[in-house]
């Protein structure tokens, strides 16, 4: 049985070792989506996930999906692609139009698990600034991609991300993986493994190293920098 979090304190979680096997990392449910409890969820290695119907549920996997910062998978055809493109980048410039973008239904999925309350939360966070999104936009100023996640310490918890045209999500994956490396910044949490993530350099730590990294990296001082300027790819 998992455990019932509402109306307890914040950092009121169980330990994530009494997550369930079926369905994989399945920790608690209830609680709210206010800062408080986000940042602490994160803390531990725990994030929010759950249908418009469903009551808040809290997962922390085993195993964990990770990039490390450097080692992302960029092919020679994306960056032939890159060195042609007239593409440009900005940092939350656009937070609310990415996350928008994150919520639409995709292919074969006609729901999405990044509902109303779920943007609000994490607009919240950007705002208090703890969210961040990287945007990729067109000459004729449209998203051609983008991604959004959660900085804590030297840690980005990476939430979602999206295309608009062919290739946007990896694009701006790529580019955000240059100003993590630039701020110092050891580990991307991608949550659950896909064979997308896979292709692209994602590998699968057990979840108990995972804890004991974030762990200590979220001790860091944070070495990111907010930034709009817009910058050519």
């Amino acid at each position: 049985m998992i455990a019932n979090l509402d109306n307890t304190a914040p950092d009121s979680f169980p330990a994530v070792s009494t997550a369930l096997d079926e369905p994989n990392g399945l920790l608690a449910a209830g609680g709210d989506l206010s800062p408080e409890r986000l940042l602490q969820a994160y803390q531990r290695g725990i994030f929010p996930w759950f249908g418009n119907e469903d009551p808040i549920l809290w997962w922390s996997p085993d195993p964990r999906a990770v990039f490390i910062p450097g080692e992302i998978h960029c092919s020679r055809r994306l960056r032939r692609k890159l060195r042609n493109s007239h593409y440009r980048m900005s940092l939350n410039q656009a937070f609310e139009q990415v996350i928008q973008h994150c919520a639409a239904p995709r292919k074969n999925e006609p729901e999405t698990w990044l509902h109303g309350p779920m943007q609000l939360a994490y607009i919240r966070l950007h705002q208090l600034g703890y969210a961040h999104s990287i945007e990729i936009w067109t000459d004729d100023g449209s998203l051609a991609g983008g991604i959004y996640g959660v900085a804590l310490g030297q840690v980005f918890f990476a939430e979602s991300m999206f295309s608009g045209h062919t290739d946007g999500s990896k694009i701006a994956l790529l580019k955000l993986d240059e100003v993590l490396l630039a701020n110092d910044v050891r580990l991307i949490d991608t949550q659950m493994m896909t064979p997308h993530l896979r292709s692209l350099g994602a590998v699968e730590w057990p979840r108990s190293r995972f804890i004991d990294a974030i762990t200590d990296l979220i001790r860091e001082q944070p070495a990111y920098h907010d930034s709009t300027d817009n910058q050519a790819l």
